[in-house]
């Protein structure tokens, strides 16, 4: 029988199956221990003081990383408790009711003294109170005569558009329509930035707010009064490990009772007319007692020039770094899916119980929705939010494709096929290697392309839990309900896709035995 397996793809394919052991996804984790890792939520104001805390720390020659729009309350407090970043903004009605799970008042020693007991410090408040809040269109309010939450009891009609985090929280939706009596008959999810464009289309009638939201007087809206007291204090201040260096943690600590709520308000109406979070932080700075205050303490001031600072780094820079960081998640989670999806399509081709549980598996986890995969695997031991929980993620997203081509491609060889190479004495392993792996190169090759495809378009949730990539644009504009913003990760990571797939078609000619092409 003639030898059909194309020069150097044997070499190709065994080099991989001899390094597949090889951890690929560690070699992230040693460059992030060098710099205080800050996290910030994803709404504007987190943003805007994380990248306040990042200056701080800089001015005080101490090296940092600003982290941003991470996710909600639980991700962030876990990244922190666990070591996964270093500081990050919060407030102290979050942390008695969504962390520390207390639903009587605490003072502010009695917080800090809880939190203490898990290695974790808190600063002083920063000087600013973001309760939250329930808001109408002006126009929409006054038409219905509404004025407080207590209004609301009488018109069930009214569309609720809350946020999912709002919606789940201890002192959000539910406790809040028991302690008000309030019976909507039309309550959904929405994301916080996209919501006001709802509520001005008429899509909502009520959404939940933060008190210094820049887009409350912007669009109008009205604040409903919280004539029961319901919500709790939400003072602002910093969560820092007791781990990080004490010129860090001394750095953070200027920064207490130095924003006051209409600076607050102010700086997130900079950052969502700019769509500049760096640009609105530096706003603070320019204020003299905060500036002063800082500078006197935190040594040698740097010089914020307008190109380099005032408006951060350039969009090239930047969509360097995004593409920089995509390729690497999408390259090493491809790399782990070839080495383990195609020896598990080996298995599974050959039928029987294991075929059918290796199948099965791969199936599942297809069907586990990204967000919740993600989701799933923060919590384990040795994940957390790092780079290594996207990879892990995109990779068994991407086992499919591979272990199903390469299955169906070993079970389409003819029988006859199959005989003859046993009539020439061939061993299992050279039947294997010499004729059934390239007659089945085609199918596995378009396993292969479908993963990477799907790989690099997934890669871009991997910036919910601050591991980068195109997809930080993607989610700050959303925040900001920035079209152009969101096109800046949008395309590119469109743009990779095709080149992939393009890639992808050249190596069919090179991989593939002629007799198989199309």
């Amino acid at each position: 029988m003639r030898r059909i397996w194309n020069p150097g793809v044997q070499e190709w394919f065994g080099r991989i199956l001899i390094f597949s052991w090889v951890p690929g996804f560690l070699i992230f984790s040693a460059s992030a221990a060098e710099q205080v890792q800050i996290g910030s939520k994803k709404f504007t104001e987190s943003y805007v003081l994380g990248e306040i805390a990042k200056r701080t720390l800089t001015d005080a020659g101490i090296s940092a990383e600003h982290r941003q729009g991470m996710g909600g309350t639980i991700i962030l407090w876990e990244a922190l408790r666990t070591g996964q970043i270093d500081v990050y903004p919060e407030y102290t009605g979050t942390i008695t009711q969504e962390i520390l799970k207390r639903t009587d008042e605490l003072t502010f020693e009695q917080i800090a003294n809880e939190l203490g007991k898990t290695g974790i410090g808190m600063t002083e408040p920063l000087g600013f109170n973001n309760t939250y809040a329930l808001v109408m269109l002006r126009s929409r309010a006054e038409k219905l005569g509404l004025h407080t939450i207590t209004d609301l009891k009488n018109h069930p009609e009214l569309k609720f558009g809350l946020t999912h985090e709002f919606l789940d929280r201890q002192d959000g939706w539910r406790p809040l329509a028991q302690h008000y009596q309030l019976n909507p008959q039309d309550v959904i999810g929405i994301d916080h930035a996209l919501g006001y464009g709802a509520l001005g289309k008429g899509s909502v009638d009520v959404k939940d707010a933060y008190s210094t939201d820049a887009k409350i007087s912007e669009n109008d809206l009205v604040v409903l009064e919280d004539d029961r007291q319901f919500f709790p204090q939400y003072k602002a201040v910093f969560l820092f490990r007791y781990a990080l260096p004490t010129p860090a943690i001394e750095a953070l600590r200027k920064l207490e009772g130095t924003i006051e709520e209409a600076k607050m308000t102010r700086l997130n109406a900079e950052a969502e007319r700019t769509k500049n979070y760096t640009r609105a932080a530096n706003l603070y700075f320019e204020d003299s007692s905060g500036s002063t205050r800082l500078r006197q303490t935190a040594g040698p001031a740097r010089t914020y020039g307008v190109a380099s600072n005032t408006f951060g780094e350039s969009f090239p820079h930047k969509l360097a770094r995004w593409t920089a960081r995509h390729l690497e998640l999408a390259a090493f989670s491809l790399l782990l899916s070839v080495l383990v999806g195609i020896p598990l399509g080996i298995f599974a081709s050959r039928g029987g119980a294991i075929g059918h549980v290796i199948l099965g598996f791969a199936g599942i986890v297809q069907t586990i929705p990204s967000l919740a995969l993600l989701a799933l695997l923060v919590p384990l031991p040795f994940f957390g939010i790092s780079v290594r929980t996207a990879i892990t993620a995109l990779f068994l997203y991407g086992l499919l494709p591979i272990v199903r081509n390469t299955a169906t491609g070993l079970q389409d060889i003819p029988r006859a096929l199959r005989e003859s190479a046993i009539a020439l004495g061939l061993s299992p392993a050279a039947r294997l290697w010499q004729i059934h792996l390239p007659m089945a190169s085609r199918s596995m090759l378009a396993g292969i392309k479908t993963s990477a495809v799907i790989n690099v378009g997934t890669a871009t949730l991997a910036a919910l839990i601050g591991a980068g990539g195109l997809g930080e644009p993607i989610l700050s504009g959303l925040n900001l309900n920035d079209h152009a913003t969101i096109l800046e990760g949008a395309i590119p990571a469109a743009v990779l896709a095709l080149l992939v797939q393009s890639l992808f078609d050249l190596l069919d000619r090179v991989l593939i035995p002629k007799g198989l092409r199309l």
